[in-house]
């Protein structure tokens, strides 16, 4: 398993204790929703990894999705999305590196981005390992660069591609048209499926 960095909890505990959650949309990422708005099973099995407050798993569990799991490594967030939650979904604080179960679906919503690009790789391997044969990962990511050390961390549509390519099929990755105001011409969509390997990880 790959490793991560130590200082990952107490970094984002700190931030999550003293409110400097600027990432936060406050709502649900008008692309997920979009996408989510056309998904027909209802007992798809889905990750949010990095999840923060989760607006997406709010739309979720209002529309009747029945096996939803939220993963943060901050345990403050961890008690504020169990107390709103209150059993509807699953919420889990943990290290996404360290996880096993197996998803149906993995959305992707400002996790990637707030992770040090030399971990990207890690990321693109984990969430294959994660997806069951022919899962999904969705979600948006950043169309730009940031100045300053991050996070966040931007990145392209080509270098996307090239991360992500060997292991999944690229079924969409193209500029967001309905982005929410703040991110306006800064995000792209991916729909990435899991493709399948020769490891012995294969389920």
């Amino acid at each position: 398993m790959e490793t991560h960095l130590p200082a990952d909890r107490q970094y984002w505990e700190e931030r999550w204790q003293k409110g400097r959650t600027g990432w936060d949309l406050g709502q649900v990422s008008p692309p997920l929703e979009a996408y989510l708005s056309q998904l027909m099973r209802r007992d798809l099995s889905i990750l949010v990894p990095g999840c923060g407050n989760a607006w997406e798993a709010s739309y979720l569990a209002g529309a009747g999705f029945s096996d939803v799991t939220l993963l943060d490594i901050a345990p403050t967030a961890v008690a504020s999305l169990r107390e709103r939650f209150g059993g509807k979904v699953k919420v889990q604080l943990g290290d996404f590196f360290r996880q096993e179960e197996k998803y149906d679906l993995i959305l992707e919503q400002t996790f990637f981005c707030a992770l040090p690009p030399e971990q990207r790789p890690a990321y693109v391997r984990q969430v294959h390992r994660l997806l069951k044969s022919g899962g999904k990962l969705a979600g948006v990511l950043f169309n730009r660069n940031f100045d300053g050390a991050g996070p966040p961390y931007g990145g392209s549509m080509t270098e996307y591609k090239e991360l992500f390519e060997p292991l999944f099929e690229i079924l969409v990755l193209e500029s967001c048209y309905n982005s929410a105001a703040p991110r306006q011409g800064t995000e792209v969509f991916i729909l990435f499926r899991r493709k399948q390997t020769n490891t012995s990880d294969e389920n």
